[in-house]
C-alpha cells in the first residue's frame, strides 16, 4: 500500500506540475523570477506554508487542492483568491477550498519584505510545492513570475471537474490542459 501511495502521490504531483507548466506559457515565468526584486520569498512561503502545516496538517492537501483549482480556470493566476460577490471563490466547486488563510499570511509576510512585487499567483504556486514537499512529496522548482489575474466569476468555475462529470466529459476538460487519462485517474482519486 505504501509503494502504491508513493507512485500515485509523485503521478499527481507530475500532473499539477505538467498542467501548471501548460497554463503559465506566454508569462514570462522562469525560475529566480525574484533572486534580485525578492531574494526571501521562497523561504518566507515555506516558513509559513511549514507553520500551518504543524498546526493543521489537513492544510496541505487543501493548498494543492486550491492550487488546482486556481489553475483549471483561467490558468494559474490566484483568480480564486479575488473576493466578492459571484467569484470564483463563491462557486459551488470551490466552496469546500480551505486554506486561504496560509496564503493570506504568506502574502502578508512577503508584502512586509518586498512590497509590491510578488505576485499572489507565485504565493499560491510556491505553497503548493512546499505543501507537497512538506508531505514527503517531491520538490520542484517553480517558475515564477506569473501575473496575478483581476477577473474573478463564479460562472467560470463551471468547468472544474466534478463527481457528477461523465468519464468522456472529464477526459475532455483534462485533455483540455494537456492532460491524459492517467492523469485524470491520479487526479480524481484524490478527491
Amino acid at each position: 500500500m505504501e509503494g502504491n501511495y508513493s507512485k500515485n502521490k509523485f503521478f499527481l504531483v507530475f500532473a499539477l506540475l505538467n498542467m501548471a507548466a501548460t497554463l503559465v506559457k506566454g508569462q514570462g515565468t522562469r525560475v529566480g523570477f525574484y533572486s534580485t526584486s525578492c531574494p526571501l520569498v521562497e523561504s518566507i512561503v515555506s516558513s509559513t506554508v511549514q507553520s500551518h502545516l504543524q498546526s493543521d496538517p489537513s492544510l496541505g492537501p487543501a493548498i494543492l487542492r486550491m492550487h488546482f483549482h486556481d489553475c483549471f480556470v483561467h490558468g494559474c493566476d490566484a483568480s480564486i483568491l479575488i473576493n466578492g460577490p459571484d467569484t470564483e471563490k463563491t462557486a459551488p466547486p470551490n466552496l469546500g477550498v480551505r486554506g486561504y488563510e496560509v496564503i493570506d499570511d504568506a502574502k502578508a509576510q512577503v508584502e512586509a519584505t518586498c512590497p509590491g512585487v510578488v505576485s499572489c499567483a507565485d504565493i499560491l504556486a510556491l505553497a503548493a510545492r512546499d505543501a507537497v514537499f512538506l508531505a514527503k512529496g517531491q520538490k520542484w522548482d517553480v517558475p515564477t513570475g506569473r501575473r496575478d489575474g483581476k477577473v474573478s466569476l463564479a460562472s467560470d468555475a463551471d468547468n472544474l471537474p466534478a463527481f457528477t462529470d461523465s468519464i468522456e466529459e472529464l477526459k475532455r476538460k483534462f485533455a483540455a490542459f494537456g492532460l491524459n487519462a492517467r492523469d485524470l485517474v491520479t487526479l480524481v482519486s484524490k478527491w
